[in-house]
């Protein structure tokens, strides 16, 4: 049942019940106010809720040209969405999922913003439109909680593979849409397949030529334009962004090996003798991360010992460890956090975004086996020491999800009405008669 506001069932009831209190009245004209259209389990969809739906759709489908279906297929297709909402809303509020005003509001601004409208003009529109701001709000919240209780309940049906993640990673389509972006010039000198090996030689020679003036300083664009014979001669060579996969297959083992800037070595294709130039380069290539080793002391503030008290302690255990005392030893007899403090206070390895902003604030700050003074987050205080740093190339993960974030989206859509037609079996639905929209 809609936990947000009253029981459309109760609503509907009462409305009834006020409608037979005017019957017993000689001169009343009884007026249905509203009725009952479907039950969804211990919900309900109202007549005046799908007459107002489909006139939203229609004034859509009008405004966009289109031909709209005939009213009783629009009827049926709005109440199948309307009671496919009210399950799921059901589900989101029996599993607590909430949409805070704060989150509400944010989600307002970005529409107001991707229309290009101030808050205010936005407002304005709602209601030149006929609608008020809190039906808008209700909207929106509702697709909101709609598209976190999809997320939250068909991703987690979705599974990928390693061997389905590495047998995409190894097609066509997969080097294709996780190959990097790149930014190529290219001057072309043609040898003809006719040409002598002598006369190819020359080519070769005039195109070593090239480089060396390019290398020197000679600006690549000006080379392009005088001698390549390719048809993106007038636009100085350039080719423009590319995937790498969408590269000639000549171009893309120098691509891969060159440097921002760089010039590569004649190649050789059945058109001639090539020369590229890199210009830029976007994702792909190795990606490294600086990643911290750290252990730390947590210390909480309680009844008994309040912030002070709990800052003074920690500057104690900060002083012994500097005058020689083990840090591990330390963190197992006194630290509150019982995840690490068995372990001596280590954290392990980290990531950025592993910890929150505080923390990792002061871990990026302080030089490795440097005991950091006292700070707080929300789990309490701390000290803390970076005993390692390094730079790890984590380029493989990055493809690796990559690649399984476009699969699982892939699966989503299908997966999704899968779920959604599950709710609907398992629900006890029931439609009345409903009146012409």
């Amino acid at each position: 049942m809609n936990l947000w506001k009253p029981s459309k069932f109760l609503l509907a009831t009462t409305l009834a019940a006020c409608a037979l209190l005017v019957s017993f009245s000689a001169t009343a004209q009884i007026q249905l106010l509203d009725k009952v259209i479907a039950i969804v389990d211990d919900d309900v969809v109202l007549q005046s809720e799908l007459d107002l739906r489909v006139a939203s759709v229609y004034a859509q489908i009008q405004q966009s040209g289109t031909q709209p279906p005939p009213q009783e297929i629009l009827l049926q297709q709005v109440l199948d969405r309307l009671i496919s909402e009210r399950l799921q809303l059901n589900i989101a509020y029996s599993a607590g999922v909430r949409i805070p005003d704060e989150e509400l509001n944010m989600a307002m601004a970005r529409i107001a913003a991707g229309n290009k409208l101030s808050m205010e003009q936005y407002v304005e529109q709602i209601h030149a439109q006929g609608q008020t701001v809190a039906n808008i709000r209700e909207e929106i919240r509702n697709e909101m909680t709609l598209m976190r209780v999809q997320q939250g309940k068909v991703m987690r049906r979705i599974r990928i593979s390693e061997q389905e993640l590495d047998n995409f990673l190894n097609s066509e389509e997969g080097r294709f849409l996780t190959s990097p972006d790149v930014n190529v010039g290219q001057i072309l000198l043609s040898v003809q397949s006719s040409s002598s090996t002598a006369d190819a030689d020359k080519v070769l020679a005039r195109a070593n030529d090239l480089r060396a003036q390019t290398i020197a300083g000679t600006d690549f664009r000006q080379l392009a334009i005088a001698n390549s014979a390719d048809q993106s001669a007038l636009q100085g060579g350039d080719l423009g962004w590319r995937k790498m996969a969408q590269l000639p297959g000549v171009f893309i083992d120098a691509v891969e090996d060159m440097g921002l800037g760089e010039i590569s070595e004649p190649i050789r294709s059945g058109a001639g003798y090539h020369l590229l130039k890199l210009y830029e380069r976007r994702g792909g290539g190795e990606q490294l991360i600086e990643q911290h080793f750290a252990r730390h002391i947590l210390i909480k503030p309680n009844q008994i010992r309040d912030q002070d008290t709990t800052v003074a302690e920690l500057n104690s255990l900060r002083d012994r460890v500097l005058a020689g005392e083990d840090f591990a030893e330390l963190a197992k007899e006194f630290s509150e956090d019982p995840g690490s403090g068995l372990k001596g206070g280590e954290l392990g390895w980290s990531t950025p975004g592993m910890f929150v902003p505080e923390f990792e604030q002061t871990m990026n700050g302080i030089a490795v086996d440097e005991i950091s003074a006292p700070f707080s987050s929300q789990f309490g205080w701390h000290i803390l020491q970076v005993t390692e740093r390094r730079k790890q190339d984590f380029s493989g993960d990055i493809l690796r999800n990559r690649a399984e974030n476009m699969l699982r989206q892939r699966k989503y859509e299908e997966e999704l009405q899968v779920w959604l037609q599950e709710i609907r079996d398992e629900a006890f639905i029931e439609i009345k008669e409903s009146s012409k929209s």
